[in-house]
């Protein structure tokens, strides 16, 4: 019983932080996304069973702060690319190979590279994970490694080199 209601907590708070992030500080917003919070909830634990291996909650509380700051940081960093009279892209795909071996801990992964700035998830298979990059000249494979570590972090244990 412990793990399940550990599982419902994680996932809800999960939902909560995607809800306002996307919905954005109006209270009124909760009207609609409560019931969606609790349906995903509901939903997520219905359709997958929770993985053997779950996000730590001191480590979700540390990855927090990087996940929120790697969100505005990609944010601002697309706005500026828009903005700019020059438009900095060369946009192309990298091909990053991870040593996360949870199925879990790779979904997210793929998911978070998102947030970092101007970068996309695209694809994966196996451990290889396939980043669409807007501007391929920068480096974005060690933004990519510091992600790998701080994922890993939270599903406790470590990537292989």
């Amino acid at each position: 019983m412990h793990r399940r209601s550990t599982a419902i907590i994680a996932r809800g708070a999960l939902f909560v932080l995607l809800w306002s992030i996307l919905a954005g500080t109006d209270p009124a917003s909760w009207v609609i996304g409560i019931p969606t919070v609790l349906l995903a909830t509901y939903l997520s634990l219905s359709l997958s069973s929770p993985a053997r291996r779950r996000p730590r909650l001191l480590a979700l509380l540390r990855f927090l702060p990087y996940f929120l700051g790697q969100s505005l940081r990609g944010g601002l960093d697309v706005a500026l690319r828009v903005l700019s009279p020059q438009l900095r892209i060369d946009p192309g795909f990298v091909d990053y190979r991870t040593q996360l071996t949870d199925p879990a801990a790779r979904v997210l992964f793929l998911d978070t590279i998102s947030l970092l700035p101007g970068t996309l998830g695209a694809d994966i298979r196996r451990q290889w994970v396939r980043v669409h990059a807007l501007d391929i000249s920068s480096d974005v494979r060690p933004e990519l490694v510091e992600l790998e570590r701080r994922i890993a972090a939270l599903f406790a244990h470590e990537a292989s080199p």
